[in-house]
């Protein structure tokens, strides 16, 4: 996983409230086995004028200008700011593995889906909860100032505007310790691999008949 530790780039604004899992990445997007390949896909019914099917060259559909992940003011943001209840529905993993690919680390918006908020830790984006009043102030100041920028500090658990206004938030100090070390499931077990090593020799004196073929 990649780690996290601090993001320092332009705002993207997606100024809808309830926005599910299946609006992130939709349905016909899900039959991968890969963990990429969705980025293309990411809002895919709001980026594009047509209808999104599997395979397609993305690059030669039309876009919806309107849609603000496809204005060249936003171009190479790295952070999304959302509205509350962001990435409720369903339980897809493809909505944090969408986000990612497409460029996004962290994700700020008033509450998010809970186990979408746990798809995103495990996969190295940062969801980052703050007051809706706060976030409503952000969206105005994005809206009134091209090139809007803010950085996310893991470490110091705090978001900086331009001003140098800083905002804290909350995360627990072991989800805190993966994205910063960039452990997900598998590398946190890796991490013990001498004692699972060390587990499996015993097993193989102490039970021989378990590894013969």
């Amino acid at each position: 996983m990649l780690a996290f530790t601090q993001v320092d780039s332009l705002v993207v604004p997606l100024d809808r409230p309830n926005v599910d899992t299946d609006a992130v990445i939709p349905k016909q997007f899900l039959k991968s086995i890969k963990r990429t390949g969705f980025g293309p896909n990411l809002f895919d019914e709001w980026r594009y004028l047509d209808a999104g099917l599997p395979g397609q060259d993305c690059a030669q559909r039309p876009r919806n200008p309107q849609f603000s992940l496809n204005q060249p003011r936003y171009e190479g943001a790295q952070i999304l700011l959302a509205r509350e209840n962001f990435g409720c529905g369903s339980s897809r993993e493809h909505a944090a593995w969408a986000l990612l690919e497409f460029g996004f680390r962290a994700l700020i918006a008033p509450s998010f889906g809970d186990i979408f908020c746990t798809n995103c830790f495990k996969n190295g984006v940062l969801p980052v909860v703050l007051n809706a009043s706060i976030v409503s102030r952000l969206f105005r100041a994005v809206a009134a100032t091209a090139g809007y920028r803010l950085r996310v500090n893991l470490q110091k658990q705090t978001v900086t505007t331009p001003s140098g206004e800083e905002m804290a938030f909350d995360v627990d100090s072991d989800t805190k310790s993966r994205l910063l070390n960039g452990l997900d499931d598998i590398g946190l077990t890796l991490e013990s691999a001498p004692q699972i090593r060390d587990y499996e020799a015993r097993r193989r004196e102490l039970e021989p008949w378990l590894f013969t073929s």
